[in-house]
């Protein structure tokens, strides 16, 4: 359990300290520190420790702390509120009380990180792979209800013509 603790305290200060933009990277940099965790250790420390991945200031995807300077300067920036190149969104579609969003590949969950984060009290919740979102619509709410908030997280939504 020690060697965890120390592990995640590892993964902890790398990500603070560079810019760390998939697992290969980390685990690179944690071998030079001595760990040597699998891919699924890695996966399950990320998720323990809250890492996400954003887009930095030059358009690249970078895992942060969610309790980073960083991070909350990159949300403070309105950075949740990324236009659709930015987010990797495609297009979405309705069907009864769900809405499936296509994205471009690995940006479905950084994107349904931010719909969460939003807490918007038409949408349940989302499930996300690697170029899909499923979100679940509240019983009743309407179609234009569900794009009016998304569009706070995807500004170009409904200009795409993709409803």
């Amino acid at each position: 359990m020690k060697e965890k603790k120390l592990r995640l305290q590892a993964i902890r200060e790398i990500v603070e300290k560079r810019e760390i933009s998939n697992q290969e990277e980390l685990a690179e940099a944690l071998k030079e520190l001595g760990y040597s965790p699998t891919q699924g250790t890695l996966s399950r420390d990320l998720k323990q420790l809250k890492i996400v991945k954003t887009i930095n200031l030059e358009g690249r995807y970078v895992y942060v702390l969610p309790d980073s300077l960083f991070f909350r300067q990159l949300r403070k920036e309105a950075y949740v509120a990324v236009d659709s190149h930015h987010s990797g969104f495609i297009s979405i579609e309705f069907s009864g009380n769900m809405a499936l969003i296509k994205t471009q590949p690995s940006h479905a969950s950084s994107l349904a990180y931010y719909i969460d984060k939003q807490v918007f009290p038409e949408i349940i919740g989302t499930i996300a792979g690697d170029d899909t979102i499923m979100i679940l619509i509240r019983e009743g709410v309407l179609k234009h209800a569900v794009l009016n908030r998304l569009r706070i997280v995807i500004p170009s939504i409904q200009k795409m013509g993709t409803v």
